[in-house]
């Protein structure tokens, strides 16, 4: 069990403050206030949805997933609608085998709305709730304790018998997370704002934004044991979320271990490369080819791309179904999925000064190395055939010169090289030409039967043997 620091976090701060609560709506006097389809959203799904005892591998049937905005754009949100692998209208209709079915409490998904949207939320606070919940934060987490002491607040969802005499009041996000954390099978954040403060937690903001993981402190843990999940990015890859989620849900279900995080909460089969290792402009650095402006095909790194220590996995996956992402379509990482982000990268779009020297090194390197590849790439470029007739019989150039006696050399002793460790070959040219094939073009030598039923036989390939 971990050991309470002295130090009370911003949570437990809040909640002293705030106080214990024990009034709710009166569910009897709402009547269809809220509810214009005259069913909760779970209700309206639950004929349709496949999640149940045929296809569940263990005891939950049903999981709640409350989410919640702080200081946020919604961009996670239309992020997170996009994901195909797992999409969220196959982790709501319960489509995948083993996981129970999710149960979503959006405020921008739902039907119903008002006190009967707040309605599951009452029901997790004074344990009522059927089946465990998950909590969600979008957006980063205000100090509420600054707004409170001039009757204010930062960001809000929905409104309870919380005030004096049980007056209404406004019910911050912050408060939601600080009564709901501790009971909950897990707590998610999703994006940087959520993750590591993101832009609201930038140089000089007024509210003392903050992450889910600074709100809820380190020695925080889930009713499951899990600490605070952490999906970065402005937005966020959807599928890195739905998928994140379905692996903790699986967790839950028991039907396998706990997937691997990193230090900081980040699924590390997602975050534990860099962008660059993985970057379609990746071999342009390699070899020294940098853009000048946006637009050019080549490297990014020289007008500002951060990709080489940014730990994002959107190159290889895409923004939306393995389509888009930042360097994919020419766009330079400004690490908007590091801790760091924005302070520590800003200004954007300019050199970053730690890519002067191995920017440097590549154009040495690159120098010697692009030359190289181009006449090994002349050289793997034509056919054996068009080398013995001195031609290429292509219709799209009106003129293909063939090799020098100089390249002509320096191929020959290059596929020496390359078949010096091939054990299997037999006696003879060992770079690729076809002694068989030189007979039309050399009318004194005459093949013999013999090698043409060899050639036959081994259907072109080189047979090596002299008339």
């Amino acid at each position: 069990m971990a050991v309470r620091t002295a130090q009370k976090t911003p949570a437990e701060r809040l909640l002293e403050v705030l106080g214990p609560v024990d009034r709710f709506h009166d569910r009897t006097e709402l009547g269809d206030f809220g509810m214009p389809a005259r069913a909760f959203m779970e209700d309206i799904l639950e004929p349709v949805a496949r999640g149940g005892p045929s296809s569940r591998m263990g005891p939950l049937e049903k999981v709640h997933a409350f989410w919640f905005a702080g200081m946020s754009c919604d961009g996670c949100t239309v992020s997170v609608t996009g994901a195909q692998a797992p999409s969220v209208e196959s982790l709501v209709l319960g489509a995948h085998p083993g996981l129970p079915r999710v149960v979503l409490h959006h405020p921008v998904v739902n039907v119903e709305s008002g006190p009967s949207y707040m309605r599951a939320h009452e029901m997790a606070i004074s344990g009522e709730l059927e089946g465990p919940y998950v909590i969600i934060l979008e957006g980063s987490i205000s100090d509420e304790t600054r707004a409170i002491e001039t009757g204010g607040y930062w960001s809000g969802q929905g409104e309870e018998p919380w005030g004096p005499d049980g007056e209404l009041r406004t019910v911050s996000t912050d408060e939601w997370i600080a009564r709901l954390a501790p009971n909950a099978a897990a707590s998610i954040a999703i994006g940087t704002c959520a993750t590591w403060g993101g832009v609201p937690a930038a140089d000089g903001n007024p509210t003392g934004a903050m992450s889910m993981m600074d709100f809820l402190g380190k020695d925080y843990r889930s009713a499951f044991g899990v600490p605070v999940v952490n999906v970065p990015g402005c937005a966020p890859i959807g599928d890195n979320f739905t998928e994140t989620v379905a692996a903790i849900l699986y967790f839950l279900q028991g039907f396998g271990p706990l997937p691997e995080f990193d230090e900081l909460g980040r699924p590390a089969w997602l975050f534990g490369e860099t962008v660059h290792r993985h970057c379609v402009r990746g071999a342009y650095y390699e070899e020294g080819s940098y853009a000048d402006e946006f637009g050019d095909p080549e490297c990014l790194v020289e007008i500002g791309c951060w990709g080489p220590v940014v730990n994002c996995n959107i190159t290889s996956r895409g923004a939306i179904n393995h389509v888009g992402g930042c360097m994919n379509a020419g766009g330079a990482c400004i690490g908007c999925t590091m801790p760091g982000f924005p302070d520590k990268f800003t200004p954007f779009y300019k050199r970053p000064p730690g890519s002067l020297v191995s920017t440097a090194a590549s154009r040495l390197l690159g120098s010697f190395v692009r030359p190289l590849r181009r006449y090994t790439n002349d050289h793997l470029n034509r056919e054996v055939r068009w080398d013995l007739n001195k031609e290429v019989p292509s219709g799209w150039s009106r003129e293909s010169s063939a090799p020098t006696m100089v390249q002509e050399v320096g191929h020959k002793f290059y596929d020496r090289m390359r078949r010096s460790s091939d054990t299997g070959r037999s006696s003879g040219e060992v770079w690729g030409k076809r002694e068989e094939w030189t007979y039309e073009h050399n009318p004194e030598r005459e093949a013999t039967q013999e090698q043409i039923d060899l050639a036959v036989t081994d259907r072109g390939k080189p047979t090596n043997k002299e008339s």
